[in-house]
């Protein structure tokens, strides 16, 4: 009886273990050194930007890292990737591209001092099947991160996006990241770690700080959800408007200057990046 309890508690904390979960935010702006001790009783850690984040000309998170951890936050270090028409645009192929942007993610990774096995996500924005010129910039980049100090990760949409029909005419819905690990497993890449968006209501429980569970956000071994976006998406939200700000935004409890997004990870350091 002794050893079934025994092996009954070492379950329970097992499975406690396995269940917990972490929430942090994600925005382009540097929320500034006087707010992040009331924002680290709210959120353990926080997204930052090696080069300017998507719409901005200018990145407020540089020389911050020290700060943050200071401040006892985790990180989800960000490259903002290229869309699809500055890929095509550039003089450079999809592949020479994305192994530049790489080896500048690794020394502006290097000039902020992130350790050796970081995780770097490179930020995907456009989300649905990745047209060839995507994906040659796309794995361009995580492979190259790969081969050096740091390890490859990717913020990508975990939206069901529509895909064509099947044999029998009905609809057929992909997302970035199942056609991202289908491909890795199919060309024996370096695996990649999952950064899922997916806002729609359900399964986001909309703008709470209350984590849900990581395993509802429908990408199965994602390690990280971002579970709510500001501005929220109105045809994606419906259900979960009232957990909204009247303006849209979603601020978790931080002051109604501060929109954020809200993520859910199995850590509090998703980056490794203390």
């Amino acid at each position: 009886m002794k050893l079934s309890l025994s092996l009954l508690c070492f379950a329970l904390t097992v499975t406690a273990v396995a269940q917990k979960a972490f929430v942090g935010f994600d925005r382009n702006d540097y929320p500034g050194d006087a707010r992040l001790a009331d924002l680290h009783q709210r959120f353990a850690f926080t997204g930052y930007w090696l080069n300017n984040p998507p719409g901005t000309t200018s990145n407020s998170w540089q020389s911050k890292r020290l700060q943050l951890r200071s401040a006892g936050f985790g990180f989800l270090v960000l490259w903002n990737g290229r869309l699809d028409a500055e890929i095509k645009k550039s003089k450079l192929s999809p592949k020479a591209l994305g192994q530049q942007d790489a080896a500048a993610a690794i020394a502006a990774a290097n000039r902020e001092s992130f350790p050796s096995g970081t995780i770097l996500f490179l930020d995907q924005e456009e989300g649905g099947r990745l047209l060839p010129e995507q994906a040659g910039y796309f794995f361009a980049w995580t492979e190259t991160i790969a081969a050096s100090a740091f390890k490859p990760g990717a913020y990508l949409s975990g939206q069901p996006a529509p895909d064509g029909t099947d044999s029998k005419g009905k609809p057929v819905f992909i997302t970035t990241a199942q056609l991202v690990r289908a491909y890795i497993a199919l060309a024996n890449l370096h695996p990649v770690t999952l950064w899922v968006a997916q806002d729609t209501c359900p399964p986001s429980p909309g703008c709470t700080i209350t984590p849900p569970p990581l395993k509802s956000s429908g990408t199965p071994g994602a390690d990280i959800w971002q579970y709510a976006q500001s501005p929220r998406r109105p045809e994606l939200t419906r259900s979960c408007a009232s957990t909204y700000a009247p303006d849209n935004n979603c601020y978790g409890g931080a002051s109604k200057d501060l929109a954020i997004d809200l993520n859910v990870a199995n850590s509090s350091d998703p980056s490794h990046g203390r």
